[in-house]
């Protein structure tokens, strides 16, 4: 068992010879910082939300109207923080969220392959998104012996979606997630503002640019015609999945298949009847819908759809407190996105490790000094709401 509290002792002890954090250790001055360290238009992409935000900021103070009960005598000296995930066992619950411009975060334009770094030095998994700076096939070997997950966009080309599906599994990637809310962008008001969406200026689309279909179909070398290259891409990225594509999807990977952006749990419950092999609950922080539910609060219902298949969860994660709030309601992993963007865009790999560690030295802590050795000690009876 990792003992991730015992970060803290480290820095306290660095403290005894004069060094302080590098790196901020409150999640608003880390924000505050990459603000400043971030051009404004891939601060506005990370940063922004859906219409006036409101749905963006109900996910963050979903979490304020739960509150964890002490329970003592417990002796919680050794926690136990790994989960058991599609035949994986994993040393915590937490998995970094894909995020589509999570290359250009970094100073050096590779937060992509810095991000695998992150997950390698962790053991927290990372998520890939489609939208990347560099190729899938190499950001799976900078994940050492930590598992990475591929998140597809489904383009409209089925050929097309069954090679990228296909890379990903040769590359060596452990399952599949289809985000189901992204086949048409949000009214995002800070992007429009600036009039500009990264992908259309050609960034993180290697893995298009990269792969044979995408190229057969562009009928040359995307590097010859770059703008064409990217008006082939804005014509196939977005497919309105309906129930009927469920069975193709499933045809397209013998891996884990996980859907993302499930909120209701009668989707929750079709979903899995149509074989899928995890439940990914979400609205994508926000950056998609305004005036929608936050997120954390479909958690429960859909948790309770979804029986043995496991559920995983993000939007609005910024502690560890938020983060043993949403265990407690039933999510199996709990994905975390803007922050690890925030810490990568200040100090690259070393930026998101710091992020992780300190969200996993907290919920290490708040289990250890509130009684709950195991995750299976969190649940919803952990929880009361607060008036």
């Amino acid at each position: 068992m990792t003992r991730y509290g015992d970060f803290q002792n480290e820095i306290y002890f660095a403290g005894l010879t004069g060094r302080v954090p590098a790196l901020p250790m409150v999640y608003a001055d880390l924000e505050a910082r990459a603000a400043q360290a971030l051009p404004p238009s891939v601060l506005s992409y990370v940063a922004g939300g859906a219409g006036d935000e409101r749905t963006q900021r109900g996910n963050v103070e979903a979490f304020s109207r739960w509150g964890l009960v002490p329970r003592m005598f417990v002796g919680a000296k050794d926690r136990d923080l790994s989960v058991e995930l599609f035949g994986l066992t994993l040393p915590s619950p937490l998995f970094l969220a894909p995020v589509g411009v999570i290359g250009i975060c970094a100073q050096d334009g590779h937060g992509d392959l810095a991000t695998a770094q992150a997950a390698a030095r962790t053991g927290v998994p990372m998520v890939a998104s489609t939208l990347s700076v560099d190729p899938l096939e190499q950001v799976v070997p900078e994940f050492g012996d930590t598992p990475g997950f591929f998140q597809l966009y489904t383009p409209t080309n089925r050929d097309l979606a069954a090679s990228l599906v296909q890379r990903a599994e040769a590359a060596g990637f452990k399952g599949i997630v289809v985000t189901l809310d992204t086949w048409v962008t949000g009214w995002r008001p800070r992007d429009l503002s600036t009039a500009n969406f990264p992908q259309l200026r050609g960034h993180c689309l290697a893995n298009y640019f990269t792969d044979p279909v995408f190229r057969s179909l562009l009928g040359k070398a995307p590097e010859d015609d770059p703008m064409a290259a990217v008006g082939l891409w804005a014509q196939l990225f977005g497919n309105p999945l309906t129930w009927d594509d469920l069975p193709w999807l499933r045809s397209l990977t013998k891996l884990p298949l996980i859907v993302k952006g499930i909120q209701h749990p009668d989707d929750a419950r079709r979903a899995i009847d149509g074989g899928v092999d995890g439940i990914y609950c979400s609205n994508h922080g926000g950056r998609q819908a305004n005036g929608g539910l936050p997120a954390l609060d479909c958690l429960a219902s859909v948790v309770d759809a979804s029986g043995d298949t496991p559920v995983l969860f993000d939007s609005g994660i910024r502690s560890g407190a938020d983060v043993v709030k949403a265990l407690a309601l039933g999510a199996r992993a709990v994905g975390i996105g803007r922050p690890y963007a925030w810490g990568l865009a200040l100090g690259g790999a070393d930026g998101a490790v710091h992020v992780l560690r300190t969200l996993l030295a907290e919920t290490d802590l708040i289990m250890a000094v509130d009684g709950y050795p195991t995750l299976a000690d969190l649940t919803r009876d952990s929880l009361r709401t607060v008036g």
